[in-house]
């Protein structure tokens, strides 16, 4: 049966706008997406097939352009249009935290860091600049590694925080793993890093471990 023949309330472009789109399932936001079925299946069973194959939605959206292209149903187009969408979606993150705002929300910073670096195959060190009234001047990435680490020299990481000039600093990296435990090496790292930023007077608000689910807030546990 085509989704055209489907009660109106249950066609995943209708129930988005009577529901919001919260209210909808991965396979129906996928299949908006998507547009169309193939032979034998609506846009709908087309979406429960991916995530099924792949083993998740996160999981599809993570995969690489040839896994992806050669699935039945997507292609490159698809890759292309998925690729923007998933960029518009962490540059609206970004914005929310570049508009000149103070940062009173930890959330925000979290959000958005995840959104960045979750779904990272090797290990990436990041940056959140502060000012003195804690507005976000920049983020940067400044060490990738393999799957177990990444190379951060204090040196590096002040003689950053002092070209853009910040008050305070957000430190971030993830766990390609998926665990967002911090590790003894994360946690002598950042205090070898809040000591070395203290010489020319830039404070370490937190320091956030990316993996599975919300990061973990060195703050939050009163290690900072």
């Amino acid at each position: 049966m085509a989704i055209t023949d489907w009660p109106v309330s249950e066609r995943p472009r209708e129930k988005l706008v009577a529901q919001g789109a919260s209210a909808l399932s991965d396979a129906e936001l996928l299949a908006i997406f998507l547009r169309t079925g193939v032979r034998g299946m609506t846009a709908v069973d087309l979406a429960r097939d991916l995530i099924r194959r792949f083993g998740g939605l996160r999981a599809l959206l993570a995969a690489d352009r040839e896994e992806f292209c050669v699935s039945r149903g997507l292609g490159e187009a698809k890759y292309v249009q998925l690729q923007a969408v998933m960029e518009i979606a962490r540059r609206y993150l970004s914005e929310a935290l570049t508009r000149g705002a103070p940062l009173t929300s930890p959330q925000a910073a979290a959000d958005y860091l995840r959104a960045w670096l979750r779904d990272r195959d090797h290990e990436v060190f990041a940056l959140l600049y502060l000012d003195s009234q804690h507005r976000v001047l920049a983020c940067d990435e400044l060490a990738r590694g393999t799957l177990d680490g990444a190379s951060v020299h204090p040196r590096e990481v002040v003689k950053a925080a002092l070209r853009r000039n910040a008050a305070a600093v957000i430190l971030a990296h993830n766990h390609p793993s998926g665990v967002a435990e911090p590790s003894a090496a994360d946690r002598a790292l950042t205090e070898r890093l809040k000591q070395a930023l203290a010489l020319v007077d830039i404070r370490v608000l937190d320091h956030l471990v990316v993996g599975d689910g919300m990061p973990t807030s060195f703050a939050e546990r009163g290690w900072i």
